[in-house]
């Protein structure tokens, strides 16, 4: 485990997180969007790291936490269902929000309302992770 890289992944989150509140009241929901994703995926691999596994090159790594839960904190454990749901939803929305499509306007398309849940969820993921890597 090499606890500074994992220390340099929640700072980075912890950084990427204030950013989020500039892009919110910048009114770019997309980047809100994309960026609490970043910020999810950095958190989860700081998990797989500090459970000395395997960090995948996927953007959703749920499955691979899920498939090693025992590996985890309490709290971890405890949370997985949760855990799973932000970042497979965020995974979702990853690539729409910052290419967008023909038809989807990222800017026309993403609401107030989604990218605050958005940041809301990077947020209950920083807290699990920081609780599960720094007690």
């Amino acid at each position: 485990m090499n606890e500074a890289l994992i220390r340099d992944y929640l700072k980075r989150a912890e950084i990427r997180l204030q950013s989020l509140e500039f892009f919110l009241e910048a009114g770019d929901y997309p980047d809100v969007i994309r960026e609490a994703q970043e910020v999810v995926e950095l958190l989860l691999k700081a998990l797989l790291r500090w459970a000395g596994l395997d960090i995948p090159k996927v953007h959703d790594v749920s499955g691979v936490i899920g498939r090693h839960l025992e590996s985890f904190p309490e709290v971890v454990r405890k949370n997985f269902s949760r855990i799973r749901f932000i970042s497979r939803r965020l995974r979702k929305e990853r690539e729409l929000a910052f290419y967008g499509a023909e038809d989807w306007i990222p800017l026309e398309e993403y609401t107030r309302e989604e990218a605050e849940e958005a940041l809301s969820w990077a947020r209950e993921i920083y807290a699990l992770v920081k609780e599960a890597l720094c007690t």
